[in-house]
Parts: structure tokens; C-alpha cells; sequence
């Protein structure tokens, strides 16, 4: 059964990729999958460009396990629910974890197609995945600063344009609207999109490492004259996902 390869492998990082992003997986080989429904505690996505599958893969000799596919609040989901698969993880014994997402840049020094990579993030969601509880977890380091540098260095060696920034996340499923925008960018928000901080809080408050990717598959509402569409974002990840794939082999 995969689910039991999967757990004899003792993964100790996973990557969670975001739409458009599957293609990750395939890159980096798939020696074993098994759908999320298979999984207890997991639920696949409704959203097209998550295939929802955990696909286990090696690199340089450890394994690594990579989720296609994630909830978002916008699907009718807390984030309590939307966090849920790095709950699963770190039960099965990850302690590492890379997000990434598509994501809308504002950053008018950046361009599409793209990476970024998250130095902080501006919860703008309205919701935590630790209500319910006294979680009071310190959030001031959520990306790690030791592992950005690595990115950061494997990027240089790759000649792959990697920039750093600041990732606001908000409740969609609309995109938002150019004076959003222009309040994101005067809180200084970088990038948009609508998921990876509920991810990001739950591992920092179980204690994991945690690095977080954009793949800048858009300009943000009103940065360029053109309107926003999902199967434009899919389709750019897609063109786009050998780098992130390249950068991600290099850095784990």
C-alpha cells in the first residue's frame, strides 16, 4: 500500500504545492502516491490545478514527500480545516515544510512568472487555524532565516531569479480590487494570494521549519491594465514550475 510506503520511508520534509504546481512532483520523480481521500484526516480540493495526492519522492537520498494540492478558506473551510494537512504531517514525522502558492505580484520590481521568496506574511484572512485554544505561539520568526539563505544561495548557483518578500493572504475566492491592492502595498505586501498562512502558523506552532515560495504567476489587480483569471494563473505555474522544481532539488 502506498500510504505504508510512505510511512516506512519516514519523510522528515514535505513540500506543499500550489496551483498549477503539481508538475513539481513529476520533476522530481514520483516513486509512490496515494490520494488524499486515502489519507485520514485529509480531504482533496475542489479548486482546478490541485490533484490532491501525496506523491514520495528522494532527494540526494532522503525522502520527501510532496502534497499536490491544498484547501483554502474559500472553499467553505476554517482554517483550522485548511491546516489540517500539516497536522497529518507532522504525525507522520515531518518536521520540515516548503509552501508554495501562485500568487499575485505587487512588487512592481518584480514580473510574472517568477519566484519569490517569503520573508514574513500579513495575515489578512480574518482567521487563525489555532482558535479554539490558549495557542499563544510567538510568530516573529515564522520563515526561517537559515533556511532562506540556503534558497537564496542554490538560486544564485542556478542563475534563477529569486526575490524576497512580504506575502499578504486573503479570503477570496475573488481577487481583489486595485484599491486592496493599493492598501497592501502601503502595509507593505509584496505578493498576494489566497492561502499559505494557515499552513505557516500551524507548523510554527508545532515546532516546525518553514519555508515559503511564490511562484508570481500575475500582476495584482490594477498594477497592470489586464483582468485576472484562474486558468491564466494555472498555466503559468505550469510553464513556470522547472525552476521552482531545479531550486527546490538544489536547496533540500
Amino acid at each position: 500500500m502506498s500510504l505504508a510506503r510512505i510511512q516506512a520511508a519516514r519523510p522528515e520534509t514535505v513540500i506543499v504545492l500550489g496551483s498549477g504546481l503539481g508538475g513539481v512532483a513529476q520533476t522530481l520523480g514520483a516513486e509512490a502516491e496515494v490520494p488524499y481521500a486515502e489519507v485520514p484526516g485529509l480531504t482533496a480540493s475542489t479548486v482546478p490545478g490541485h490533484a490532491g495526492r501525496l506523491v514520495l519522492t528522494h532527494v540526494a537520498g532522503r525522502a520527501v514527500l510532496v502534497a499536490q494540492g491544498r484547501r483554502h478558506l474559500y472553499e467553505g473551510l476554517s482554517a483550522h480545516e485548511v491546516a489540517a494537512g500539516i497536522r497529518v504531517m507532522h504525525g507522520l514525522g515531518v518536521r520540515r515544510v516548503v509552501l508554495t502558492n501562485a500568487a499575485g505580484a505587487i512588487h512592481t520590481g518584480f514580473g510574472v512568472g517568477e519566484l519569490m521568496l517569503i520573508t514574513d506574511h500579513l495575515n489578512l484572512l480574518g482567521a487563525s487555524p489555532l482558535t479554539g485554544g490558549p495557542n499563544f505561539h510567538d510568530m516573529s520568526g515564522v520563515y526561517s532565516a537559515a533556511w532562506r539563505a540556503v534558497f537564496l544561495e542554490k538560486a544564485a548557483a542556478l542563475d534563477i531569479t529569486l526575490h524576497q518578500g512580504v506575502y499578504a493572504a486573503t479570503p477570496g475566492p475573488q481577487y481583489e480590487t486595485p484599491a486592496e491592492i493599493r492598501m497592501m502595498r502601503a502595509l507593505g505586501a509584496d505578493a498576494v494570494g489566497m492561502s499559505t498562512v494557515p499552513e505557516a502558523i500551524q507548523a510554527r506552532a508545532l515546532g516546525m521549519e518553514v519555508a515559503g515560495i511564490s511562484m508570481l504567476t500575475n500582476w495584482a489587480a490594477g498594477i497592470q491594465p489586464q483582468t485576472l483569471d484562474h486558468a491564466e494563473v494555472v498555466t503559468v505555474g505550469q510553464s513556470a514550475s522547472i525552476h521552482l522544481a531545479e531550486l527546490l532539488k538544489a536547496a533540500l
